[in-house]
């Protein structure tokens, strides 16, 4: 269930991304709660350390900021209701 290989991802997205893993999380981590390859991600870390992310020195504002962490973390708590559900099915059963 990555990404769409040919997807286009906004500036926003792709600093946000890199914001995450250089914030302690792990590029797999990342990767899974984005939707996005590893392989992509490693990437754009690897643009970010070159200084090439940001293109030709694009403002992003606060509020866009703000929104690509939000859809992160809503896509983090999406993974975690599905396996909160997926439990709670498994232990309903089990108990029956």
């Amino acid at each position: 269930m990555m990404g769409n290989p040919r997807a286009r991802y906004t500036q926003e997205f792709m600093i946000e991304a890199v914001r995450m893993v250089r914030g302690g999380q792990s590029m797999a981590a990342v990767a899974k709660i984005l939707a996005i390859s590893p392989k992509t991600l490693h990437n754009w870390v690897k643009a970010d350390a070159a200084g090439k992310l940001n293109g030709a020195g694009k403002q992003t504002s606060a509020e866009q900021m703000e929104i690509a962490r939000l859809r992160a973390e809503l896509s983090r708590v999406k993974m975690e209701r599905d396996i909160l559900e997926k439990a709670a099915a498994y232990f309903a059963t089990g108990s029956a």
